[in-house]
């Protein structure tokens, strides 16, 4: 699968800190579960490469791994069986690493020539990151105009409130999120309430015509 198919299979693409091993089955059942099957499992915990490789078994999932930095995690997640890798930014030999191992990479960008670079590589479907900071909706707004073939999935401080303003605009797949995992969920197992929240989500989305 590209990232761009992967992408514009859910309006948002669930951003995932797991720290504790055991729940790794369950919060993926209860998102699945709740129509969001792409997940995004980020490295930023010393389980997140099990937890990658135990949610990849649940079935109808799609699970990548975010915060990819340096040629080791390329490698490292590949092994762990991810289907995809995010990344805050690019670099040159992370693009490399990524093409050598086959892996789907989404990379971030942040500013327009970063964009210009990485479409000459060929992507086109990349994470718009840090998206509130950066510039957030009239970023997007003004950079589709120049390059309007090239599509974004933003990251960063999108809500649950904010989240279909990004989803309005035609350069725009899908977000990035954190929200669909609050931490007090997390702490009380509560599934069912995760899956609710997913299914909220996707009850709210309505997918613009031009998403192709």
């Amino acid at each position: 699968m590209s990232v761009r198919s992967i992408c514009q299979q859910v309006p948002v693409i669930p951003v995932l800190v797991v720290k504790d091993l055991a729940i790794a089955e369950s919060l993926a059942l209860a998102l699945v579960g709740g129509g969001l099957h792409v997940l995004e499992v980020t490295l930023r915990t010393p389980v997140a490469l099990e937890v990658i490789r135990r949610m990849s078994a649940v079935p109808g999932s799609i699970v990548g791994a975010g915060t990819v930095l340096t040629t080791a995690d390329v490698k490292a997640v590949k092994a762990a069986g991810a289907a995809f890798a995010v990344s805050p930014g690019a670099t040159e030999r992370l693009l490399a690493a990524a093409e050598d191992a086959g892996l789907p990479l989404l990379p971030g960008v942040a500013t327009v020539s970063e964009v210009m670079r990485l479409v000459e590589r060929g992507f086109d479907t990349l994470k718009f990151f840090p998206a509130e900071a950066a510039g957030g909706v009239k970023m997007l707004k003004s950079i589709h105009g120049p390059l309007p073939d090239v599509r974004f999935c933003p990251t960063g401080g999108i809500s649950e409130q904010t989240f279909g303003d990004y989803l309005a605009l035609p350069n725009v797949l899908c977000v990035g999120g954190s929200w669909l995992t609050p931490e007090a969920m997390l702490s009380a197992h509560d599934w069912q309430g995760i899956a609710a929240l997913a299914r909220k989500t996707v009850g709210l989305y309505n997918p613009p015509a031009n998403s192709a």
